[in-house]
């Protein structure tokens, strides 16, 4: 797939990852369907990017109905859907055992269904519609591309809820690959470490520098465009599949 045919639908893209996932495939070529729930973000990312371009869509992704919709308006816009790529996801953050007592039940299942249910939801309805396109080179009609964290790996006192829909979004990568790899689709999934996002942007600054201590090298926050650059690379390399790809400077989480 060269990035100049990309026709994509990037959830959470009117900001953070998904935003600079969007403007990568743009400034390539590539055509976008954002899908979103902030409609100011929204019309802000359309006029950055163009309206031939892109197109903002509101969008609960836990919305099977919507995203059905969305999805097929999408493609309508696109001119063709042949990428998928989820950003969209909450932190979740808060403790099992609570000073308040424990965790409310409905804490965890919000966070998994938006980060792995909403994942999944989005992906099963590019893929419904990517396996009728033309083959490509190596018969490939289309990319899924979702994002997971190192938090899947090591969760952080904290993280119980978070971790557990991340490790979902890793877990079912490669049994998706090689489903609909018979449809000539394939699944990858991005983990990233501590990147620079509108969620670290609000904390305090020794908060940030001290995140920044912990990474080996480069000794920084990770920059969104070079979470784009990897998801620009897995759309264009068809031999990646059915795995996931830390990006993280070597950190490893500590317990908190």
């Amino acid at each position: 797939m060269q990035l100049s045919n990309v026709r994509a639908v990037v959830t959470g893209g009117v900001s953070g990852l998904g935003l600079a996932v969007a403007r990568y495939l743009v400034a390539h070529g590539g055509k976008v369907a954002l899908f979103d729930l902030n409609d100011e973000k929204g019309a802000s990312a359309v006029a950055e990017l163009g309206q031939e371009n892109a197109r903002y869509l509101q969008t609960n992704v836990t919305d099977e109905t919507q995203v059905t919709a969305n999805v097929a308006a999408a493609r309508e816009f696109l001119g063709g859907l042949n990428a998928c790529i989820n950003c969209a996801g909450i932190l979740g953050a808060g403790r099992v055992l609570g000073k308040t007592g424990p965790m409310p039940l409905a804490h965890f299942q919000t966070t998994v269904m938006v980060n792995l249910v909403g994942s999944f939801n989005v992906a099963k309805a590019c893929a419904d519609l990517m396996q009728h396109n033309d083959a490509g080179a190596d018969g490939e009609r289309g990319v899924i591309v979702n994002t997971a964290s190192v938090a899947a790996y090591e969760g952080q006192i904290g993280q119980a809820a978070y971790s557990a829909s991340k490790a979902g979004v890793v877990g079912m990568t490669l049994p998706m690959a090689r489903e609909l790899a018979r449809f000539g689709i394939r699944v990858m999934t991005v983990a990233p470490g501590v990147f620079w996002t509108p969620m670290v942007d609000g904390m305090p600054e020794d908060v940030q520098k001290s995140l920044a201590a912990t990474i080996p090298f480069p000794s920084r926050l990770g920059r969104p465009d070079e979470f784009a650059e990897l998801v620009g690379h897995i759309l264009v390399n068809p031999y990646l599949n059915g795995e996931t790809i830390r990006i993280d400077g070597a950190t490893r989480l500590a317990p908190k």
